[in-house]
């Protein structure tokens, strides 16, 4: 983790826009590895999908456990000397079905055992309100110059601000 100090140059609201100004910087020659970008004000946002009936449940428990089941089945497959690419497949799709099976049922079981406490689907997510386009102190200065001349603007300035290492949101 790099300890140096650092200051932030530009602000954006979207990661595209921060994006963009690195990119630029790294038109101009900059020395873009004394840059980062970081995402600030983080908000987790659980996005529902739909209704999960048990169903539901054991369908994704089973694609969930087909997947690890075939690799198991052909990695067991590969191990035969005689004929380790039939082997192979035939342990790959009984583990697939297998697998399937099992992530099934425990799929099912999980639903069953919330006892309806979360009869949903959801898909989560980490979403920043802001990415603050940050560079070492010593460059600093000549990453706002470069900054000024991006077309389209180089987001709001908080050129004044000073950070001390952590890690970047890449």
């Amino acid at each position: 983790m790099n300890e140096q100090a650092r200051r932030t140059i530009a602000s954006y609201t979207t990661y595209q826009e921060a994006e963009r100004a690195v990119d630029h910087l790294s038109d101009q020659g900059f020395p873009v590895e004394r840059v980062a970008i970081i995402g600030q004000d983080l908000r987790l946002v659980e996005q529902v999908t739909g209704r999960m009936g048990k169903g539901g449940a054991a369908l994704r428990g089973a694609a969930s456990g087909a997947l690890p089941g075939a690799l198991i089945g052909w990695i067991f497959g590969l191990l035969n000397w005689l004929d380790p690419i039939v082997s192979g497949l035939l342990l790959a799709l009984y583990g697939l079905v297998f697998g399937a099976l099992v992530g099934a049922l425990l799929g099912l079981l999980a639903h069953v055992a919330q006892g309806g406490r979360r009869d949903f689907a959801s898909v989560s997510s980490m979403q920043p309100s802001r990415y603050e386009v940050v560079a070492d102190e010593a460059v600093a200065d000549e990453a706002v110059r470069l900054l000024a001349g991006l077309p389209g603007g180089t987001g709001t300035d908080t050129s004044s601000g000073a950070w001390k290492g952590g890690p970047a949101v890449t």
